[in-house]
């Protein structure tokens, strides 16, 4: 299974949220993010303990890097667009997609930073759930 690196996140991810994800409030440069908080959001869905993956799959790393990038907020602003479009780099990367129309996906992510804290296990279950509705096989 293919990771998503810093140095992807800063050079794809960030750039495709900054120039095609603008909104009223435009997206820091990169340097202004919370390093250690980034680090961890990024590290975490890939941790393993007894040599076991704490989260096995696919739909498992991307549901808890997706929700870390926006609940953790590593970036002083546009933490939703970047966790969509670092969803997206990370599933193409292991050849996979999303089949979702964009209001979808923006009323879920907006669900999922709106969730307490204190149902993080809840929202995580659920973010698998939406990833397994609408994820396909990339076609290439």
């Amino acid at each position: 299974m293919k990771i998503i690196t810093l140095r992807e996140l800063e050079y794809i991810v960030f750039k495709l949220a900054q120039e095609r994800l603008s909104f009223d409030e435009p997206i820091p440069d990169f340097s202004t993010r919370f390093p250690n908080t980034l680090e961890s959001c990024l590290a975490t869905p890939f941790q393993s303990f007894s040599g076991k993956s704490l989260y096995p799959t696919l739909i498992s790393k991307a549901a808890m890097l997706f929700y870390l990038l926006i609940k953790n907020h590593p970036f002083q602003n546009g933490n939703k667009r970047i966790a969509m479009t670092a969803l997206f780099v990370f599933l193409y990367k292991n050849n996979k997609w999303l089949k979702v129309d964009t209001q979808g996906l923006y009323n879920f992510t907006v669900w999922v930073a709106q969730s307490p804290a204190t149902v993080k296990d809840e929202t995580v279950k659920a973010v698998e759930k939406f990833l397994r509705t609408h994820l396909v096989k990339l076609e290439k």
